[in-house]
């Protein structure tokens, strides 16, 4: 057997499968999980929500800035055709800067960051990468403040560790949450504020149980099923 093996069998039993654990059993047991490993693993969260995306009323999408950031480091391009505005972006720390040039630069297959955001005046041209940029879930959006004219501001909350969530066909939405290395109150902080935003982003068509599930787990650490009732959440929204 080897070590990793071994590492894994002994993290597997630490958790129990058919138990829910409190917020703060199940970050300390990740942590400790964690510890054993050779890099920083990241700490996800995957939520299984009781609707079906497929209908318009039930669709679950928007954007969080987590209080601690996620630890990973963004890549963020910029469209815009304005000179101030390209200038705005880069001094905000925004990667990859252009126009009609960074378009056909995507055309061709390089895409080489991980948010993308322009200028409204660009949507028209950026219409030409959509089928590229939204089955990658990066083509620019204004509802999720990735459209916008303030594109210093943009940049800095996706540098920051802004996260875009979004429910896919099984209803199931996932995100990295931060680094095994934050501290137990940070990881607890994000996770809260994670789990927060998607129940105030409740669907009004959404019916039943609402979340059905919540799974906390890092890189090569087991799943652990958190109780939300340790958890303080603001009411869902009734909004769709």
């Amino acid at each position: 057997m080897t070590k990793q093996t071994k590492i894994n069998k002994a993290n597997a039993a630490k958790v129990d499968a058919t138990k829910t654990y409190a917020l703060a059993e199940a970050v300390k047991i990740i942590k400790e999980c964690a510890a054993q490993r050779k890099f920083d693993e990241t700490v996800d969260l995957a939520l299984n929500l009781g609707i079906d995306p497929k209908h318009a009323d039930q669709q679950v999408r928007g954007m969080i800035s987590l209080p601690h950031g996620t630890g990973a480091k963004i890549r963020v391009a910029v469209i815009a055709k304005d000179p101030k505005k390209q200038e705005e972006a880069k001094k905000a720390g925004a990667d990859q800067v252009g126009a009609e040039d960074l378009i056909e630069k995507i055309k061709g297959g390089t895409i080489d960051f991980d948010r993308c955001i322009a200028t409204p005046d660009m949507m028209g041209l950026i219409g030409q990468v959509a089928k590229i940029l939204g089955p990658k879930g990066m083509m620019p959006n204004p509802k999720l403040g990735t459209v916008t004219p303030d594109v210093a501001k943009a940049v800095t909350e996706a540098k920051a560790g802004s996260i875009e969530f979004r429910a896919e066909k099984a209803g199931i939405i996932q995100a990295g949450v931060g680094k095994a290395s934050f501290s137990e109150k940070q990881l607890a902080e994000n996770i809260t504020a994670f789990v927060d935003a998607i129940n105030r982003a409740k669907p009004a068509g959404a019916k039943g149980t609402y979340m059905k599930k919540v799974t906390l787990s890092s890189t090569m650490g087991p799943g652990i099923k958190l109780d939300l009732s340790s958890m303080t959440l603001a009411p869902a929204s009734k909004a769709a």
